[in-house]
């Protein structure tokens, strides 16, 4: 058994002489948080405790012996730290393998359930693919797909909102904070319209949970996805949030030992959901410490861009969560910039094939265009990166980026 960690680490800052160069210049630099988080030590400790013979690792579904039964509490108690994160009742929390699956259960489940009210889903162009992909699905099911009209600034908003509902609309999928530029949309302000013509309200929450306050949200949204993998904890195990009135409601996707009231089915792994609620849990504690930390990492970095020509934000710059910067560099094409960086792991918002870049679906529905979606990279960070690496990369982007622009003109 290891020994209990108190909390997460978080990083001081630290003058130059402190800095780590086994992480600056050996392992590298990790600005890619949205992508995933590192598992919390205290994360991990809790979850080594339900695996091997000398711990908790029981079938928690087998209640007839000590061992399920030990298992099942430790399951309970991580449903409850999960559901107070996203400001919910135990009853309310379903485990489900990661956000994807809580995604195409909140869709599929209630799209099936309702569709003898209405066969109308609506949803915005800036989803995650897990929505968007599961949209698609129910397209060629018989379903019909609405998308919201963003604001200039890429926003969701009432009057948007309005245009893209109907008396048939059953669903609405929206996301609390996006996941390549970080910006925010106002769940709070849409939930009443959209009970008022009747429809659920599914949220994807996966990089908000932890980042905002979620009881305006609970409020609103009839369904909650949530990834632990996001908040450091580990991957592999997320969270579907219904509220009580439609537990009964949705349509399983899954079919086995009905476990989670039959909505999900598959023996439950301990250890993950134990982490997942030991994430949430810390998340909840120390929650304002690391927004405290990761708002002033996020000042720091803006403040090198800012002394950098040809460098712009994308999306809103108010109606965002700090760490997740996605940035244009004029003349700079993504990949070009990645590589000048090496070690600094961050993202290009592209996905690759083997013959094309094809550039971010959330930048294009910006209206960016191709050339500066694609010259467009996103830095995201948190609890543990350090003051040092900022200003690290914030030195080397001084360097490349302009000698990167020279060589395009």
């Amino acid at each position: 058994m290891c020994l209990r960690h108190p909390g997460p680490f978080i990083p001081e800052a630290t003058t130059t002489e402190g800095i780590d160069n086994h992480r600056l210049a050996g392992a590298g630099i990790y600005l890619d948080y949205a992508a995933t988080t590192p598992v919390d030590p205290a994360v991990a400790c809790a979850m080594s405790d339900f695996l091997t013979l000398g711990g908790t690792f029981g079938n928690p579904a087998s209640l007839m012996h000590s061992f399920g039964q030990a298992a099942s509490v430790a399951v309970e108690d991580a449903r409850c730290e999960v559901a107070a994160l996203v400001s919910s009742t135990p009853e309310e929390i379903v485990w489900t393998s990661g956000a994807t699956e809580a995604i195409n259960l909140a869709l599929k489940g209630s799209a099936f359930a309702r569709r003898d009210r209405g066969r109308h889903i609506v949803t915005s162009p800036l989803e995650h693919r897990a929505v968007l992909d599961s949209a698609e699905w129910l397209e060629s099911q018989g379903f019909e797909i609405g998308y919201v009209e963003l604001d200039d600034d890429g926003g969701v908003t009432r009057e948007g909102l309005s245009r893209a509902l109907r008396p048939d609309t059953v669903l609405v999928s929206l996301m609390l904070v996006n996941n390549e530029t970080g910006t925010i949309t106002d769940i709070a302000a849409l939930g009443p319209q959209i009970r008022e013509q009747g429809a659920l309200f599914h949220v994807d929450a996966v990089q908000g949970a932890a980042r905002l306050p979620m009881g305006d949200i609970a409020i609103s949204a009839d369904l909650i996805s949530i990834s632990a993998h996001k908040m450091y904890g580990p991957k592999g195990i997320g969270a579907l949030r219904v509220r009580r009135p439609i537990l009964g409601e949705l349509v399983p996707q899954m079919h086995g030992g009905r476990q989670e009231l039959g909505l999900r089915s598959g023996t439950l792994p301990t250890h993950q959901i134990v982490g997942m609620g030991e994430a949430a849990r810390l998340a909840r504690q120390h929650g304002e410490a690391d927004a405290r930390h990761v708002a002033s990492l996020d000042r720091k970095l803006r403040a090198h861009l800012d002394r950098i020509s040809g460098v712009s934000l994308n999306g809103s710059a108010q109606q965002r969560v700090s760490g997740i910067l996605n940035v244009n560099f004029a003349d700079v094409a993504a990949e070009a910039l990645m590589i000048g960086l090496e070690s600094v792991a961050i993202s290009s918002g592209s996905a690759c094939t083997s013959s094309e870049v094809m550039p971010s679906h959330v930048l294009l529905a910006l209206g960016l265009g191709n050339e500066r979606a694609l010259s467009s990279v996103r830095f995201s960070f948190g609890r543990f990166t350090t003051m040092d690496e900022i200003d690290h990369v914030g030195l080397l982007l001084a360097e490349i980026v302009p000698a990167l622009q020279k060589l395009s003109r």
